[in-house]
């Protein structure tokens, strides 16, 4: 059919397939500003109720892909490998992974996001170590995994500008959830890093944004697909998110909890995900993985990453000092019993409510406030316990926050 936009939507709506060629000439004439935002956004709500096949959602993400820059490595370099997440309350792998990962040789050009919503932000975590620099730009990334095999960065104006743009889009026209489109934003991404191998954690359950494990397969499926079809070796591990991911939820907290992950003593769940997203990408024996977090390797490898990226490394040893809070404040339990819900869901809003994460892309984060000592779903506690501690700016908000938390903790009465 010819390109005209209106009888292109119309088409979609209608439940056609699209050609490649006209998915291609879509995303470059938005890109370049040709087709306005009203009929990208009227797109995005047809593919949210009529889905793409397979081809078209490949297409989807090659051109947006495209949409900018590629990189490209020199040859004979090591492989270069990556993990993406969809999202989850106190996710803070990315932190242990690279480092980990770049103690073996390997190249992790980890091209990362902030947090929006219940998501906690990668970026955002390391821009509470005082100094770091997220923006990198190709020549430096390329001179610091030459130096020390890793970087953490965020997306440049340059880098898949189709994604942002339509992101954007999503997030205000209620198109965020389809399938297609979360595929092509995720894989456009990942596939502009010129990979090798990528392993995808996909989350499903109370904190996630699948919440089935039903619907998180499907998805990792197609995201799989995507990674093949480029030839980038890509598999994927399914990730419960019921409750919070390792001890604590909000920036400077999880940074905390990376810091003591590397230096060998981190929470075990953390520790388990982390090893298992590592094993689908190296292949050497998971105990020797283990090591790196005991023996210091890894702990040194986030040093040298830090200070390349213009972080201070001595602020990490006095880190408990750093990000004070100005209200702390227990949740205690009201009764004997075993935990059996501490919903990640409410955790995950109550820390954005505190000001550890954005209802929408402009709100300025808190690093200091969040969730720290959250108990596991399994743990006994007696009346007066412990269950969590409320990091707020103020009194009021940590009182507001303690309310809202009750709701979500769930005590099974221990049988008499």
């Amino acid at each position: 059919m010819d390109f005209h936009i209106p009888t292109l939507i119309e088409h979609k709506r209608d439940g056609g397939e699209l050609s490649p060629d006209a998915i291609g000439r879509l995303i470059r004439e938005f890109t370049d500003g040709t087709i306005p935002e009203y009929q990208m956004s009227a797109f995005a709500m047809a593919v949210y109720f009529r889905g793409m096949s397979p081809a078209e959602t490949a297409a989807l993400t090659a051109a947006m892909r495209d949409s900018g820059r590629v990189f490209q490595w020199p040859d004979g370099t090591p492989p270069k490998v990556d993990k993406h997440s969809t999202g989850g309350v106190g996710d803070k792998v990315s932190l242990v992974l690279a480092p980990l990962l770049a103690c073996e040789g390997l190249w992790v050009p980890m091209v990362a996001g902030r947090g929006l919503g219940l998501t906690g932000g990668t970026l955002d975590k390391l821009e509470s170590i005082p100094g770091f620099d997220v923006h990198l730009d190709a020549p430096r990334g390329l001179r610091q995994l030459e130096k020390v095999g890793a970087f953490i960065a965020g997306q440049t104006d340059d880098f898949c500008p189709a994604d942002k743009r339509l992101y954007a889009l999503r997030d205000v026209t209620a198109t965020v959830p389809s399938q297609p489109l979360i595929i092509a934003s995720i894989m456009s991404k990942k596939l502009a890093e010129s990979l090798d191998r990528l392993v995808l954690d996909v989350k499903f359950g109370a904190g996630a944004f699948m919440k089935s494990r039903a619907e998180a397969e499907q998805l990792a499926d197609g995201l799989c697909a995507a990674g093949r079809d480029n030839g980038v070796r890509t598999t994927f591990v399914l990730t419960p998110m019921d409750e919070p991911l390792g001890g604590s939820v909000g920036n400077a907290l999880e940074v905390a909890e990376v810091l003591e992950t590397l230096r060998g003593s981190g929470p075990r769940d953390l520790v388990e995900l982390t090893l298992d997203l590592a094993g689908r990408l190296v292949d050497v024996p998971r105990t020797k993985l283990e090591q790196r977090l005991h023996d210091g390797s890894a702990w040194q490898k986030f040093l040298e990453i830090v200070a390349c990226q213009g972080g201070d490394p001595r602020a990490l040893e006095s880190w408990g000092g750093l990000h004070g809070a100005g209200a702390v404040r227990p949740l205690l339990a009201e009764e004997s019993g075993t935990i059996v819900r501490m919903d990640a869901g409410t955790i995950g809003r109550v820390c954005v409510a505190l000001g550890a994460g954005r209802r929408k892309i402009t709100d300025r984060i808190d690093p200091s406030v969040g969730i720290s000592r959250i108990r596991k779903c399994g743990s006994e506690v007696a009346r007066g316990d412990e269950l969590l501690t409320v990091h707020a700016a103020d009194e009021a908000a940590c009182l507001r926050a303690l309310d809202a938390l009750r709701p979500a903790v769930a005590i099974a009465p221990q049988p008499m």
